[in-house]
This record gives structure tokens, sequence and C-alpha cells, in this order.
């Protein structure tokens, strides 16, 4: 079953931050209802926090066994009959001693007979060798993935114009990360960031990675014919950030099956409610559409019959 946490902040992200530290889960297993936006106010008067209603799923309570009714218990201990009681031997009447006999005539030692053969010892039994414990089979070691090989862009090549974009912006963020760009099927570019610490570069929920790209695509068209389209990405997160909205996405179509109720999402960019509503487009009894306005745009799931 469902149930809500309202919590507030400074801002709208310290308050779900301060909801999710109480309830101890994280950002993808709630759904955020925004209740209250944060007003700074004047010279220190009428300023509000931000308020927000947190939904999160918990297990169902499982009932107790019924207690056996005192009645029946009552009914079974009348039932018992009492034991007749234990009648005591009567002492009996001694009876006449019996006159001694006379002493018979002892028998006369037979002799001795033949001792019986001693039979043939049995072969003792060979004893069973113990068995030697078999060895734990081991687990067959997975193979650690082979680093991509990039090749080297050619000079005057889109390739090395939005590399050399990407280095400047990269050492300008003091960041050691090299970017290697190629040129996908589908005739877009893709670059990834390789280097170390490259978690400040993706940013929350790829904030500042969505900057990174939209920059090189605004500078990179300026300067080549036609129109290019760039994805940068770093430690494949892309691919894990898609793998888990699709998670997120089918578990609340799940609920909403369930309750037969719509729920709205949390906000997030048109990339991400693309991926949202390409998870559920082929499931039965669910519709997806998207409200509000940029940047607070939601995705919303309904049920229909």
């Amino acid at each position: 079953m469902e149930k809500t946490l309202v919590t507030t902040g400074k801002t709208i992200d310290l308050a779900i931050e301060s909801a999710l530290n109480q309830l101890g889960l994280d950002r993808d297993s709630v759904s955020v209802l925004v209740l209250q936006q944060a007003k700074t106010g004047f010279l220190g008067f009428g300023a509000q926090p931000a308020k927000v209603q947190v939904t999160y799923e918990v297990p169902d309570p499982v009932p107790a066994a019924p207690a056996a009714p005192k009645s029946a218990l009552g009914s079974a201990s009348r039932s018992k009959k009492p034991t007749a009681p234990v009648k005591k031997p009567e002492a009996e009447a001694p009876k006449a001693e019996k006159k001694p006999e006379a002493p018979k005539a002892e028998k006369k030692p037979e002799a001795p007979k033949a001792e019986k053969k001693a039979a043939a010892p049995k072969a003792p039994k060979a004893e069973k060798k113990p068995e030697t414990p078999k060895a734990p089979k081991e687990k067959k070691a997975e193979a650690p993935k082979k680093p991509k090989t990039y090749t080297p862009a050619e000079p005057g090549s889109v390739e090395e114009k939005i590399e050399t974009f990407i280095k400047g912006l990269l050492e300008n963020m003091n960041s050691q990360a090299v970017p290697h760009c190629y040129k996908a099927e589908n005739g877009s570019f893709k670059v990834d960031l390789v280097g170390e610490d490259l978690g400040y570069l993706i940013g929350r929920r790829g904030e500042t990675l969505d900057a990174i790209q939209h920059l090189a695509n605004y500078a990179v068209n300026r300067s080549v014919e036609g129109h290019v389209r760039i994805s940068v990405d770093a430690e494949s997160y892309r691919e894990k950030r898609e793998e888990s909205l699709r998670r997120y996405a089918r578990k609340k179509a799940q609920q909403v099956l369930k309750a037969r109720r719509r729920t709205t999402l949390e906000p997030m960019n048109a990339y991400e409610r693309h991926v949202i509503h390409a998870a559920l487009q082929d499931m039965d009894n669910i519709t997806t559409h998207s409200t509000g306005t940029e940047p607070n745009r939601r995705v919303v799931i309904e049920y229909v019959r």
C-alpha cells in the first residue's frame, strides 16, 4: 500500500532530500508532488519554505491467525469423565504350609561330551576407504570488459572539431578527462569522456553532462555545413539512466493498474520524458501524456479501460 510524507526545506531539492533521508529510500523509489514553492519574502518578512509531498510504497500488513474460542476449550475439558477409584486388593488368607518332601537321590554326573569343533574364523570385512571430499566447483570468473579503442580523428574532420572544442571546455573546468568522438550508424556523433573522477562532469541526474552536450552542439554547428547532432556521455551514464527510467516507469504503471487512478511523476527534461513514453506505449490499459511548463514539465501515467 502507499503512504505519504510531507516535508519542508529552503528549496524543493532540500525538502525532497530531507524526506529521502527520513525514509531511507532512493530517488527512483518515490514520487514527489510539490505543494508549495519557496518564497524569500521582502526584508525577511513573508518568507515561506518549499513544501513537498513524497509518496512511497510499503508492504501490506499480514493478518494475524484467529485465536481458538474459549467455549471450545471449556467443552473439551468437560467432556473428560472422572476415572473410577482403584480398589485396594483384599488381604488373602494365609495358605497352609506344605510338608517338606524327602530329598531325592543325587544323579551321577554325566561324562563330558566332546567339545564342538571350533568354527572356522570368518574373514575380516575390508574396511571402506574414506571418500575424499570433492573440491567445490569454482565459478568461472567473468572476463573483464575490454576498454574501447578509439580511432584518432582525421585532421580537419568534424570529429576533430568536436574533440577540440570539448577538450578546451574541460580544461577551463580543471578536468583531465579526454574526449573521444566517433560517428554513429544513424549519422550522429557520439563523444565518450574518458578519465578519472567523472562524477562531477555528469552532475545531478546528468545536468552537467547535458550542459556540455548543449554547448558542443551550439558551437560546432556554427562552424560546419549542415546540421550535426552530438551526444556526450561518460561511464555509460545515459545507457544506465535509460534502464533506470524504464524500471521506474513500469513500477509506477503497475501501481496505477492496481489502484486504477493516475499518477504524476517528478519533473523531467524532454529526453527523459521521451524514455518514459516509449517504455509504456505498448502497455495495456495505460496511457501517458505530459503536463506543465519547462523546467517543471512532468509525465502523467493514467489508467484507461
